[in-house]
Formats: structure tokens, sequence, C-alpha cells
């Protein structure tokens, strides 16, 4: 029998795995924690660590779980950033979830870019307490505007397509370009420099790399537009936090929606209501009046949830039967 740790469970993960695992069979142990190189000898014992976006499996960790006799990494989402790839060594493999739902992810996007322009959360504060009044709640037409698309992948391709619906003029950046997509939706692929200059809306929708961290800085957002809305539904470290609080403070920026943060780790996904400890950067931007946060949420979706229980189950299997699963990463 198959004998997986599951690390960083919450209520509605256990629920969907066990679920699922009626048709697998494996023992698996839910564990709070999140892994890293203090938690990774909690592993002994199991074939299988099944991890999330905010596990630390850097160097020292995977040494701990190569000892621990760890033959698979699963990750229950689709970037693998946290993940030292450089450092795998033969015997373990890395399987993850790279298509569960791009819609999720794209709409909840649109979600934020929608209550930030149209102020939907001072607006619905006010008419609870039957102030209906709409002295700051001027919004703008999306339509028309010029959208800036950070990264062309299944999550990007499908918030083109609903940023299209909107009557809006998209301009793309991917180091990877799909003109065929392109060419069907109706976007432009652009040099990084022309869609920082002409967007009205800059979306992130890009893995994170070496080569992009902190790709949002001071000076790429001194290129961008005055008043331009930045949203970033993929990876916190893609954006330079000093330089979006600077920015932000100085007027050029004119609104921020984030699903993720640059130092979300110990908060994100997690209740701190009741902690005393708390991140000063965090706290300035969620005092801003143009900034929307939400938790690491963009992803949770029945749909999205029940695909990422079934093919991690399913790449569990696959690498265990077969040697391999189509959603092997390679270091």
């Amino acid at each position: 029998m198959i004998k997986i740790a599951f690390f960083d469970t919450k209520e509605y993960d256990k629920t969907l795995f066990d679920k699922y695992n009626k048709d697998y069979g494996y023992e698996i142990t839910y564990l709070e924690s999140k892994l890293n190189s203090e938690t990774a000898p909690l592993a002994k014992g199991y074939d299988v660590v099944c991890i999330f976006v905010n596990d630390v499996v850097d160097q020292r960790t995977i040494e701990i779980l190569k000892e621990c006799n760890v033959k698979l990494i699963a990750l229950r989402c689709a970037g693998y950033n946290n993940v030292d790839m450089k450092h795998i060594p033969e015997g373990i493999q890395v399987v993850r979830v790279p298509a569960y739902s791009p819609y999720a992810v794209a709409e909840h996007t649109v979600a934020l870019l929608l209550s930030i322009d149209r102020k939907i959360y001072k607006a619905y504060q006010r008419t609870k307490k039957y102030n209906f009044t709409l002295n700051g709640l001027l919004g703008f037409d999306i339509h028309g505007k010029t959208v800036g698309v950070i990264g062309t992948g299944k999550i990007g391709k499908v918030f083109c397509q609903i940023m299209k619906g909107f009557g809006t003029r998209i301009l793309a950046y991917d180091m990877y370009p799909d003109e065929k997509a392109a060419n069907q939706i109706g976007y432009e692929y652009v040099e990084l420099p022309k869609l920082l200059q002409e967007s009205d809306i800059i979306s992130l929708h890009c893995p994170l790399t070496e080569d992009n961290y902190k790709m949002i800085n001071l000076e790429t957002i001194s290129q961008m537009k005055d008043g331009v809305i930045l949203l970033n539904t993929s990876r916190g470290k893609l954006i330079d936090t000093d330089s979006l609080i600077q920015k932000l403070g100085e007027g050029k920026i004119g609104g921020v929606g984030l699903d993720v943060y640059e130092d979300e780790e110990e908060y994100f996904l997690n209740d701190m209501s009741n902690s005393y400890m708390r991140d000063k950067d965090l706290s300035i931007l969620l005092s801003m009046p143009n900034v929307v946060i939400t938790s690491h949420q963009a992803f949770f979706t029945e749909e999205a949830l029940n695909k990422i229980a079934s093919d991690t189950c399913k790449n569990i299997k696959n690498i265990f039967t077969k040697g391999s699963s189509e959603n092997e990463v390679k270091a």
C-alpha cells in the first residue's frame, strides 16, 4: 500500500481526498504542518509527500526527504517554484496539477478588477448602514481600455477571452508566444516595455521563475501609465512589495488587486485574526482604499478542488505503476 504524508491540510482537502481515495486505497496521514526542513522528518516511513503552494521544499528539505526514503513529491497545485528542482536527486520524482481550472483563477482576477473599479466593498459597507450616496464611488468603463496580460498559459488565455468580452484591446507578453491562440481570441503579442507603457490594466498570469522574480519593481512601474490598475493572481514574488507601496503612495498606481503576496507563507490560508503576528507591508496594503486583497483563493471553486484531488491521486498511481506521469516535472 502506498503511504502518503499530506502536508498543510485543510478540512476541505481531507473531505475531497478521502472521497477520491476510495478508488485508490492509499494510506493517507493528514498533517496540519507545512512541509519544510523542520517538519520533513515527519515523512519518515512514507512513500509520498503531498504539498501545496506555501510548503518549502528547499535543498535541506529535499535531503531529509531522501534520507526518509520518500520517492515522490506530489504537488496539488500548478506552480512548483517552491520546490528546488535543481537539487531533486535520482530516486525522487515530482508531479503537479497543471490545469485544475483556468476559469477559476481568471474569473477571480476579473472579480478583483471589478471590485477595484466599481468600489464594490465601499459601496457594500455603505448600503449596510443605509447610506445610499454615490460620493467616492466613481468608476470607469472597462470597455475600450487596453489590458496588458503577462503570461498567456491556460489561465492567461481564459483571462484574455473574458476581457475580449468586455470590449478591450488586449496586449500580451510571453516568452513563448502562442500566435494561433492570439489570432483566435484576438489579442496581440508585444514586447514588455510596449505593454507596460500602453496598458490601462495589467494582469500577471505567469509562473514564478528566476528570470521574472520581482519583475514588477520601481523600474517597470515607472514605465506604466499613471493610474494603472495592477492585478496579480499568480505568485506574490512577481511583485516587489516595497516598490508597490511606494508607487501607490505617489499615486502612480490607481489600484491593485492581489490574491497573492510576496511574503504570504505565514499568513495566507490561515486564520490570523487572534494572532499578534503582523506583517508591516501587508498591513499597509490592507489599509489602502484602492487595494483589494484576497487570501490565495482564486483557485477555490468546487470544480478546481475536485480536479486537484482527482489528478493528484491519478498522478501518484501513474508514478508507482508506470514509473512516469504526463504531469511529471523534470529538473
